[in-house]
């Protein structure tokens, strides 16, 4: 599975109150499936549930929505093309440790297609962009900021074009 490192490294390079401290983001994988089909070939899916807790945060919780709505754009995007995804797609809890520091926990239903490739008894695994709904604007820094002007968090966009796999 590469979406749970990718998305970790995405917000680790985006968010400054992280990258103090990256041992605070901890990434589960829950409720995993393989699917595969008796279709010829041996390709299948991952489908599962990423949870991501931040511990101890005490930044704006827009400085971890926008860097992670920015990452499922390209790496999820149906959990915002598709209204069923949308309602009930990014789900997150907060436990509330102090004034100004929370637990926070983030849950994605992600897929990971798998393309298995046979060639003379050898068998070689890819990982495939994942569609595109909508192109998304060429990559660029991007800075989030509060009302007080306050740098919140500071990331490079991906590139839609972008290939993360092998």
């Amino acid at each position: 599975m590469k979406k749970p490192q990718s998305l970790r490294a995405h917000l680790l390079a985006a968010i400054p109150e992280l990258q103090r401290d990256p041992e605070r983001i901890l990434i589960f994988v829950d409720e995993g499936n393989v699917r595969s089909t008796l279709a010829n070939g041996l390709s299948f899916e991952y489908v599962y549930t990423l949870t991501m807790i931040l511990t101890d945060y005490a930044g704006d919780l827009a400085a971890v929505s926008v860097p992670l709505l920015d990452w499922v754009r390209v790496n999820q995007s149906e959990l915002m093309a598709n209204l069923d995804h949308v309602k009930k797609g990014i789900k997150f809890e907060a436990e509330i440790l102090a004034n100004d520091k929370v637990d926070l926990a983030i849950q994605l239903p992600l897929t990971e297609r798998v393309v298995v490739h046979q060639d003379a008894g050898n068998i070689t695994v890819g990982y495939p962009q994942e569609p595109q709904y909508i192109k998304a604007e060429e990559s660029k820094t991007v800075t989030l900021y509060d009302k007080d002007g306050t740098e919140l968090a500071s990331w490079l966009s991906r590139d839609p074009q972008q290939e993360w796999f092998m």
